[in-house]
């Protein structure tokens, strides 16, 4: 076994998710503008707790995981939120956990919807229920091309709560980033309107300032 991995990393060495250098994951230079701390910001009424700035190492390493689909990239996005679930203070509450769900282009694309499935395992680290509640129906443009306002009205009425789901509980919306909030508005709002209660967003990246 030794020697296969060996000659493995030999065929295919380790690079660095951020600036692609061969060793680890995640080498050390990358690490500084990846390493979970805790900030807190708010798009309308909904408090967005989140675990690193917004950076081009962070932008690789989301790409890394939504795109290529590898694990070692996840497990960063994971380990992010999960240390933000564990510095916010929602001990006293009755927490479900709510992942914004991909377009069916995505899906299609990536062979899987991503926050669902880093939620799930949020949820399986945590024992926070996961509550995959949320569906788009309509289509959405890609949000990384478009400013402030042409992102508000990409996400208008585009969320909806999925056909015999009912999301009980103090829900908490599950994402990879929050730039300008347009994605996370409109969710709450496909909730909210239904008299469900959001108390917050946890997200692994955190533009700031929130463009």
């Amino acid at each position: 076994m030794p020697t296969i991995n060996a000659l493995s990393q030999l065929l295919f060495p380790t690079r660095c998710f951020g600036c692609q250098t061969i060793g680890l994951s995640i080498c050390s230079t990358c690490r500084i503008q990846w390493h979970p701390h805790y900030y807190l910001t708010h798009i309308s009424q909904v408090s967005v707790h989140s675990a690193v700035i917004y950076s081009p190492t962070a932008s690789k390493i989301l790409l890394a995981a939504k795109e290529r689909g590898l694990k070692g990239a996840d497990d960063l996005v994971i380990d992010a939120i999960v240390h933000v679930l564990s510095q916010a203070n929602f001990d006293k509450h009755n927490i479900r956990l709510v992942p914004i769900p991909s377009s069916q282009s995505a899906r299609r694309r990536r062979g899987r919807s991503f926050i669902v499935d880093v939620a799930s395992s949020v949820s399986a680290q945590t024992s926070f229920p996961l509550s995959d509640s949320l569906e788009l129906v309509r289509k959405v443009r890609d949000q990384s091309g478009l400013h402030a306002s042409a992102r508000a009205r990409n996400m208008q009425s585009a969320f909806a709560i999925k056909a015999g789901a009912y999301p009980r509980g103090d829900l908490i919306l599950i994402d990879d980033v929050v730039t300008t909030g347009a994605t996370l508005r409109d969710a709450a709002r496909a909730l909210t309107s239904q008299g469900f209660q959001v108390l917050a967003s946890v997200t692994a990246c955190v533009a700031q300032p929130l463009r």
